[in-house]
């Protein structure tokens, strides 16, 4: 592992069962500091991808590790640099709010007591409470302090705001923000609310069947792809645009400050929105 990887994947393939592969000969590495939006369909394999690269899911093939370990045996001190929050939240639901954090609290040195406090206020969730009887975004929300409170150096979020509303979405994505620029946290945010994402990844991954079909940083993939007329192909081509994802979406990638001024006004900007649609 070189000095700024934090977790690799190194030809790493995952199926269940004698189903066909949800991941296929994936390579890949998250560095230090990243904040990365991984973007696909329904079934492309992002929980998969994401539980292999946590060493939850054994993989049929390949491998992966953590902080230069295998993932699949990480030490305590490696688990208690990672914060994770899976697509459906996984709390005691038995206990109460309080009693749930103190027991998380036990395992973590690092455990920001002032923090939980504040986030708990903030997001308006009652400590006696009982977790089971909490509604589903309360749940998520307890989720997601129970994975800040110990400041992780690793955030993985796994669809983590499906079920909270627009402005608890918004506040949780300003604490996010606050995470990493104060702490310099590294965060893998797997979400099919575009929007959100555009407010915090500075990196995009297209995952597509089970692949890895484009890493890039966000704004630079934006700056650099326009949706040209199928007439324009030819001349795209002669100007050294590539295509980019379905040929059929006419989305070509290249240093559109070289292209003439004609040529560029009849081309178009594109959204994240069209990239997701020619990539994942």
């Amino acid at each position: 592992m070189n000095n700024t990887s934090i977790a690799q994947l190194h030809q790493l393939s995952l199926s269940y069962g004698k189903a066909p592969p949800v991941l296929r000969e994936i390579d890949w590495s998250l560095n230090r500091g990243q904040v990365v939006g991984l973007l696909g369909r329904n079934g492309a394999g992002k929980s998969s991808l994401i539980e292999a690269l946590l060493g939850l899911r054994a993989p049929s093939s390949g491998c992966a590790t953590l902080y230069g370990l295998p993932a699949q045996r990480p030490d305590d001190a490696v688990r208690a640099r990672i914060g994770y929050v899976p697509q459906q939240s996984a709390l005691f639901e038995d206990l109460g709010v309080q009693q749930l954090l103190d027991y998380f609290c036990s395992f973590y040195p690092r455990w920001n007591k002032a923090k939980v406090e504040s986030l708990l206020a903030r997001w308006e969730i009652p400590k006696q409470q009982r977790v089971g009887s909490l509604s589903g975004g309360q749940q998520q929300r307890l989720s997601i302090i129970r994975a800040l409170g110990h400041e992780p150096e690793l955030l993985v979020l796994d669809e983590p705001v499906a079920s909270l509303d627009p402005l608890a979405r918004r506040d949780f994505l300003r604490e996010l923000v606050g995470q990493v620029v104060e702490h310099g946290t590294t965060v893998l945010f797997s979400t099919h609310i575009l929007t959100d994402l555009e407010r915090v990844a500075a990196e995009v991954v297209f995952l597509s069947e089970g692949r890895l079909s484009m890493q890039a940083p966000l704004d630079e993939l934006m700056e650099q792809t326009r949706r040209v007329d199928a007439s324009l192909a030819s001349q795209a081509e002669a100007l050294g645009f590539a295509a980019l994802g379905k040929a059929s979406l006419g989305l070509r990638r290249g240093d559109w400050t070289r292209a003439p001024a004609a040529f560029q006004a009849q081309s178009q900007c594109v959204s994240l929105e069209d990239l997701f649609e020619a990539l994942a």
